[in-house]
């Protein structure tokens, strides 16, 4: 009967047949015991100790269905009561599914750590630089600085190398940046604080370039680059260019640096606060380029073989220091070169010697000469020596150089020396 009674709860169906039997009984004379014992049976026991395991039908723990706590007597409730008797909203009832949540965020991170592998970030070889084209890094005890290029499409010339303007731009940035990363940069344009205090700049005053091989497009150069004292009141700056995958020597580089006063225009002593700013970070070693203590002869129009005129700055030409960019004074130089030695030759060397500075107002005059070999003849000329001037219209003096030029495709290799070991 116990049974029967707990089958009811969950069973309607099986309870109904049971009334109906309990009805029929009942109609027979019959009585349903209202009390059971514990092995069933419908009579009372005279026993004390059973009567104190007598239980009653409806006293069973409440059952649990679906985490909701039902009686015995909510089992033979219609389908209806029981829908509209659901449990009481709570906070825990209102919560979102967490599982779906946490499946979606996997799902996701997923995804992300499968592009993260498909990504080749890391360098092929342990002296690869990790950042390659940033702003560089200072290497070999602080005081040598190294930079990455990538030539680019448009700093390729007729000849599919890259312009010798491309090269210079290199040089450039790299002194600049060099400044920048030893936090030696004030509020000008490679000047330091205290030379920003007395209104002082640098200025070139003398560069020497020697090209052994042109990059081509998609090359990447690695350009080092060191400052070295000059006298008494000069800095002498070097350069290195290499081929980042070969490690051969592309270009090297020395020039002579001078102060001037950025008001006045006029030459400057160094200062003793800015000598102490950047004597720690001179190299004491020989420069990359041998000197070339040649004197250049002064061109004019008598002596000189092909004269460009007409060259005017734009303003795109100036620097922040408004003058013109050094860079931009090679440019107008070769503007003067033949086009046969353009056509049959690449420039191999260069000796520039700044007299002047150049304003945005003035109107310039490319003067060359060609010293050996004539230009008729340069297929069987071998190497060809030009001599430059590049002046106001009124005569004076800008630029004064000599450039050196190959044949082109010729193979040139020449091993240099190694960076320079030098101490602060």
């Amino acid at each position: 009967m116990v049974a029967a009674a707990a089958t009811a709860a969950f069973l309607p169906i099986a309870s109904s047949a049971s009334d109906s039997s309990a009805k029929a009984s009942g109609a027979l004379g019959g009585s349903i015991p209202t009390r059971v014992d514990a092995c069933g049976t419908g009579f009372k026991p005279n026993s004390s100790a059973s009567r104190n395991i007598q239980v009653k039908a409806n006293a069973h723990a409440p059952h649990k269905v679906n985490g909701t706590k039902v009686g015995v007597m909510d089992g033979l409730k219609t389908e209806d009561e029981v829908t509209s008797s659901h449990a009481p909203r709570t906070f825990i009832n209102q919560l979102p599914d967490w599982s779906m949540l946490l499946a979606a965020i996997t799902t996701i991170f997923l995804a992300a750590e499968k592009q993260w592998m498909m990504l080749d970030w890391k360098p092929r070889r342990p002296d690869m630089l990790a950042d390659p084209f940033g702003l560089g890094r200072i290497v070999q005890d602080g005081l040598i600085f190294r930079q990455n290029f990538s030539i680019r499409s448009y700093e390729i010339g007729a000849d599919r190398t890259a312009s010798v303007e491309t090269l210079m731009n290199h040089l450039q940035e790299t002194a600049l940046n060099h400044v920048k990363t030893a936090g030696l940069l004030g509020d000008g344009f490679g000047s330091t604080p205290e030379m920003c205090k007395r209104n002082l700049i640098w200025v070139v005053t003398k560069m020497q370039v020697v090209v052994d091989r042109y990059p081509t497009w998609g090359d990447v150069v690695q350009v080092d680059t060191w400052v070295a004292a000059s006298g008494k009141n000069g800095m002498r700056r070097d350069w290195l260019v290499r081929d980042s995958n070969t490690g051969d020597i592309l270009t090297r580089a020395s020039s002579l640096w001078v102060m001037m006063n950025k008001e006045t225009r006029r030459l400057a002593k160094i200062p003793d606060e800015v000598r102490e700013e950047i004597g720690g970070y001179f190299v004491d070693s020989l420069p990359v380029v041998d000197e070339d203590s040649r004197k250049l002869p002064k061109l004019n129009d008598g002596n000189a073989d092909y004269i460009h005129a007409g060259l005017t700055p734009k303003w795109s030409d100036l620097d922040v220091n408004q003058h013109v960019n050094n860079v931009k004074y090679v440019g107008w130089i070769l503007e003067s070169v033949p086009l046969p030695i353009l056509e049959t030759h690449e420039l191999a060397g260069m000796t520039l010697e700044y007299r002047r500075e150049c304003r945005r107002d003035s109107l310039l005059q490319s003067l060359t000469s060609v010293v050996s070999n004539s230009v008729g003849d340069l297929a069987n000329s071998g190497y060809v020596e030009c001599q430059h001037l590049l002046r106001l219209e009124g005569g004076a003096e800008i630029v004064k150089g000599r450039t050196e030029w190959r044949p082109k495709y010729s193979s040139r290799v020449e091993s240099w020396g190694e960076l320079p070991a030098g101490s602060a």
